[in-house]
């Protein structure tokens, strides 16, 4: 196969969320709320076991009234919305305006870390002329992170939910990604964390090719790994 696009998935791909207790900290500075170490604890251990924040830990148990929104969270920004305050509520936190600014500051591209050669193989694959896309299950614009991390430059075109309103492993969101970039599917790789909704480009005839999604100290070189960039 001769390569002549790769698709990416976002989250646990090519960028990191921050940590759950960063996440809190940097929100309750901002609120200017001060809470005892103790509680702060007990926050971060709840928030944590309820998947409340985007592209952190999964939930331990999502609530029945949250399933629905759960399940189809990555179709609307409604939805996404929905379904992660409403993780967050379950979890009684000191000022009710916390769930809004928690929500809030998950979209801001600070909160967010490029894996450390994200930039390497991007700007490898641009030189080589292999077209790049990003292909996400998300409910808000991620644009805004690339652009802010210097990368939006080295992407082509991007293929997010919610615009779509189709949710990988659909065969479909990946067939927009690859017209979109211009490139037939059998000429293309998608890599991605996730082995269901990411290994769904294979029924469409894409390579698919997965890293770990790890925080990223711990995963210096998985894109680099890949073999993406032509020798």
């Amino acid at each position: 196969m001769v390569t002549r696009g790769v698709l990416f998935d976002f989250s646990g791909t090519l960028f990191r969320i921050e940590p759950v207790r960063d996440w809190l900290a940097a929100v309750l500075r901002e609120e200017c709320v001060d809470v005892p170490a103790e509680d702060f604890e007990r926050y971060v251990t709840g928030l944590t076991e309820a998947g409340a924040l985007p592209g952190g830990p999964p939930p331990l148990r999502v609530p029945d009234r949250l399933a629905d929104a759960m399940a189809r969270r990555d179709l609307t920004p409604a939805l996404h919305r929905e379904a992660y305050t409403g993780l967050a509520r379950t979890v009684a936190l000191p000022d009710p305006g916390l769930y809004d600014a928690l929500y809030a500051r998950h979209m801001r591209p600070e909160a967010w870390q490029a894996y450390p050669d994200a930039v390497e193989v991007l700007e490898g694959l641009r030189e080589a002329g292999i077209a790049v896309g990003v292909v996400s299950n998300i409910g808000w614009d991620l644009r805004p992170v690339f652009r802010a991390h210097g990368l939006d430059g080295l992407v082509d075109a991007y293929a997010l939910s919610f615009e779509h309103g189709l949710q990988k492993p659909a065969m479909e969101l990946f067939r927009i990604a690859c017209a979109l970039i211009g490139r037939d599917p059998a000429d293309v790789v998608m890599v991605g964390d996730n082995r269901v909704a990411d290994g769904g480009a294979a029924a469409l005839g894409c390579e698919v090719r997965f890293v770990d999604h790890l925080p990223v100290p711990e995963r210096p070189d998985g894109l680099r790994s890949l073999g993406l960039v032509p020798a």
